[in-house]
């Protein structure tokens, strides 16, 4: 099975891209996509904000857990891509 593994390579890349390009919007709009990173934002408050930890480090939880959240759905996508295309 290469192809899963390529495609959860490919599915994590989607998803640093898609946490990267939302991180890099939010101050550009006035946080009006602000809902979209509300997986990342709940977790680095759940496991640092709540101790009163670094704001670096909460930022680095919520763009880890985003692109995880994106890469899982994009790795859902591809998959049933395959899935279909063999079919």
């Amino acid at each position: 099975m290469p192809w899963l593994r390529t495609h959860l390579v490919i599915a994590l890349a989607v998803g640093a891209l898609v946490s990267t390009v939302l991180l890099v919007l939010e101050p550009l709009t006035d946080f009006a996509f602000l809902w979209l990173e509300w997986p990342g934002i709940s977790a680095a408050y759940f496991f640092r904000g709540a101790v009163g930890g670094s704001a670096v480090l909460g930022i680095a939880i919520s763009w880890v857990v985003n692109a995880l959240t994106y890469g899982l759905g994009a790795f859902v996508i591809l998959s049933a891509f395959k899935v279909l295309r063999e079919a």
